[in-house]
């Protein structure tokens, strides 16, 4: 019997040890797997599948809902609150707009997955790109200070998605990857209205200069496809037009000669640096969207569009609902929201309606050389075939 036994206990423990190996194989198969499958979980980790990512930084504009995950900002900043998002999303999401924002388009027309806030939590894989919009956000680091991300800070949260990039690709794809994509911004109106410093020409250098930096280190990473908007007609938007109107007793001209006349002047000065850049710059395209010329006729001319109103906000309070009342949570309780937004080229004090963000957006894809430059958005996505 006892002789028996030791050839039964040799073969248990040899079992048991093949089983050991066995289960020991199929856990690092399954990390393997995990690892795997979070790249994947966009589509296939082979970079052909990936012709092109859409990478956004800039202002409220933009923003999907940055904002909302700044512990130290105010709802001056916010519009995570209804009846923001009412047209589309059924419910606030943090954008400053009744539902989707240009970059949301963007992304359909370019068959990309809708790019959530990259400060929302949860995991990001970013094969489809990012964004980094902050409403209130400056070129410059003293705008709006510990209220917003500025636009240093995006490109530094843009650097900490390449290098995870990299090391989910390699170097090799992540690079073919960020060299095909797109990268949209909307900065510089924030720089303007948060100083009395506005109408000289070292403030704008300054403002310029940042940018262009931004731009280069943007270009360094791999970046080649840009994507910009002149500042629109903000002088003659519902917020200012309310603060003219409280301040006369006759209805005139309600709009600020010299905000238009410093928007312009920037918008000039965008322009020509862009074109210095390409010609310094190998590789570097882009397409510059003529935001105030488009945006400004539709202000001037609502009905030709389809809209019912083309100086007054579909939410607000106050003349032309231009108090930046939206929502009562800024301070004054009291506000009135339209029935269909739709109708109104302006959703709150100082944003394009969701419609309105759709038209422009359509621009900006297939738009000719008249309105978008040498290239459309169109045009770059499709290169990346």
């Amino acid at each position: 019997m006892a002789g028996g036994a030791a050839p039964s206990a040799t073969r248990f423990q040899l079992c048991a040890l093949l089983l050991l190996v066995s289960s020991t194989t199929v856990l690092c198969e399954s990390i393997s797997s995990i690892i795997t499958k979070m790249w994947e979980k966009e589509g296939s980790c082979d970079i052909n599948n990936h012709k092109a990512a859409l990478f956004v930084f800039g202002d409220s504009l933009y923003d999907p809902g940055n904002n909302n995950y700044i512990s130290t900002t105010n709802t001056n900043f916010q519009a995570n609150f209804w009846p923001y998002g009412k047209s589309h999303f059924s419910e606030p999401t943090g954008r400053f707009t009744d539902g989707r924002i240009i970059p949301d388009f963007i992304c359909e027309y370019a068959g990309l997955q809708l790019i959530p806030p990259y400060l929302q939590p949860g995991n990001h894989h970013y094969l489809s790109g990012a964004n980094f919009a902050s409403g209130g956000a400056g070129a410059l680091d003293e705008t709006n200070p510990g209220l917003v991300v500025n636009l240093n800070t995006q490109l530094n949260q843009f650097k900490n998605v390449a290098n995870q990039l990299k090391q989910g690709l390699g170097d090799e794809e992540a690079s073919v990857l960020l060299s095909r994509s797109v990268y949209m911004i909307s900065i510089g109106i924030n720089d303007y209205l948060s100083t009395t410093k506005t109408d000289s020409e070292q403030y704008r250098s300054m403002i310029i200069g940042n940018l262009t930096s931004v731009l280069k280190a943007i270009y360094k990473t791999g970046g080649r496809k840009f994507s910009f908007v002149t500042i629109p007609p903000f002088g003659c938007v519902p917020s200012i037009k309310a603060q003219i109107a409280e301040n006369k007793t006759t209805r005139e001209y309600f709009c600020r000669e010299d905000l238009t006349a410093l928007v312009q002047k920037h918008n000039k000065a965008v322009s020509e640096n862009l074109e210095k850049l390409a010609k310094h710059l190998k590789g570097f395209m882009y397409s510059f969207f003529d935001f105030y010329t488009t945006f400004n006729d539709r202000m001037n001319n609502p009905s030709k569009y389809g809209f019912k109103s083309g100086d007054s906000a579909c939410c607000g309070s106050g003349p032309y609902r231009g108090v930046n009342s939206c929502g009562g949570r800024r301070g004054i309780k009291e506000y009135e929201v339209c029935k269909n937004a739709s109708e109104y080229l302006f959703f709150d004090s100082a944003h394009p309606s969701e419609v309105a963000n759709q038209q422009l957006s359509k621009l900006m894809w297939e738009g000719s050389s008249s309105v978008t430059g040498l290239h459309n958005l169109q045009s770059f996505f499709e290169s990346s075939n």
